[in-house]
């Protein structure tokens, strides 16, 4: 079952409002997930697309969030707009978007992001800030002078 065209107005409403008050970053959002065995984390993400489908996000799978939801797919994100004054609280099911989804929505990333997609272990201790600059040398070099494909591990959920 998807959203309705009412819960999306009113999503809407809510949220032009927000923009309209100065809210900072009107799409980002508190995601909280847990494991199968009921220990709930939260972290904050941004909403990049919102339709009949529901509220959708990009991550790496590999993350805390993404093994969790791949685990266990259920979620709650609240909005908080403290500019006006509102809040919005989600909570249901959650699956992977198509790949032609992720995909469409990785393309539109700025080149940097991209590279940072292939170079960064997400939720992994860092080694060390050089060893990332490492990394996203190696990417860069990688896919020097071409598109650069979405990693298998990244993809969005709704």
């Amino acid at each position: 079952m998807g959203l309705s065209e009412e819960i999306i107005s009113e999503f809407n409403k809510a949220f032009q409002k927000a923009r309209i008050a100065g809210e900072a970053e009107p799409t980002a959002m508190v995601l909280a997930t847990s494991d199968c065995g009921g220990l709930v984390t939260s972290r904050t993400v941004l909403l990049k697309a919102l339709d009949e489908n529901g509220f959708v996000f990009f991550t790496n799978t590999c993350s805390t969030k993404g093994r969790q939801l791949d685990a266990c797919p259920r979620a709650a994100a609240t909005f908080l707009w403290k500019a006006s004054g509102c809040q919005v609280q989600l909570v249901g099911t959650v699956a992977r978007v198509s790949d032609e989804a992720a995909d469409a929505y990785f393309s539109t990333r700025d080149r940097g992001s991209q590279i940072g997609a292939w170079a960064s272990d997400q939720s992994a201790a860092l080694e060390s800030r050089e060893a990332l600059i490492a990394r996203v040398r190696e990417f860069e070099e990688k896919y020097e002078g071409r598109e650069v494909p979405r990693p298998p591990h990244w993809t969005g959920f709704v």
